[in-house]
């Protein structure tokens, strides 16, 4: 079982490499780089090129470990005790079942993506340790012990919001996501829109690159971002001289796509009034 990459998805070699050494090692894949640089698509592509099922757990700031395995829903059972209710004598009826339990009772070997690990409290990692490293876990309402029947093949994202623990990088497989060149963000533009005018799309990369190699800038665009400006060019049939916009603020064309805050925007302006004094 090994990952090529697909039509839909850029991969370099790598990033192909990181896949198939925690594949073949049987550990999770960390996946770190800047939002926007394909790191939940990659888990996405994997499943579809390998012709396994996705299992997503995407992790907020309120997220808890427990809920990727089982939560307890006691409060439902008491109110059906108190009306009567035949579920009541039945435990199981209470437990639902987490994403990792998913993953584990799956008949077939599923691709497991946890999401943006680093925005859940610090300890999540830690509380992760043992199940995703056994491949087992303990249900104490019920007794029984859950074990993967087939070993999911797990990738997990991070944005480098918190460091994560040491223990639970030793049982990973890493690989950072660079920020992909010109030569290659141009490829992932062409797997979007095929066919895009080359001059159109080598002017705004030209100017996207510009824009990234500002100082100070707050928020660089990502690829993403990258990918949503050239479509609203290509939808307003923008012509690549007329990429610079606004001359007074030096501000790109469309430039709501690339800058996503106010500092970013004054920046510009702030650059272009310099230059006009200059």
């Amino acid at each position: 079982m090994r990952f090529e990459g697909t039509a839909d998805y850029v991969a370099d070699k790598d990033l192909m490499v990181a896949v198939n050494a925690a594949i073949a090692l049987e550990r999770p894949l960390l996946v770190k780089g800047e939002p926007g640089t394909g790191k939940t698509e990659l888990a996405k592509q994997m499943a579809a090129a390998l012709g396994l099922d996705l299992i997503e757990w995407h992790v907020k700031s309120t997220t808890r470990a427990q809920q990727g395995l089982y939560e307890y829903d006691a409060v439902s059972r008491l109110r059906d005790s108190q009306l009567g209710d035949e579920r009541f004598n039945d435990i199981k009826n209470y437990i639902k079942r987490g994403k990792l339990w998913e993953a584990f009772a799956a008949d077939r070997r599923t691709v497991l993506l946890i999401d943006e690990i680093d925005k859940a409290d610090i300890e999540f990692p830690n509380d992760l340790l043992q199940e995703i490293d056994k491949m087992e876990f303990y249900v104490y309402e019920t007794g029984e012990t859950v074990r993967a029947i087939h070993r999911p093949i797990v990738i997990i994202t991070s944005n480098n919001e918190k460091e994560l623990p040491d223990a639970f990088l030793r049982r990973c497989f890493f690989h950072y996501i660079r920020f992909p060149d010109a030569e290659t963000l141009a490829d992932i533009v062409e797997v979007h829109y095929p066919g895009i005018k080359k001059k159109l799309v080598s002017a705004a990369l030209s100017q996207f690159y510009e824009i990234r190699d500002v100082p100070g800038l707050k928020k660089k665009p990502s690829t993403s971002e990258a990918l949503d400006w050239i479509r609203l060019l290509v939808s307003d049939d923008v012509q690549p001289e007329d990429l610079r916009g606004d001359a007074k603020s030096a501000l790109p064309r469309l430039h709501g796509a690339l800058l996503k805050n106010e500092q970013d925007v004054h920046l510009f302006e702030k650059l272009a009034f310099m230059a006009r004094r200059q």
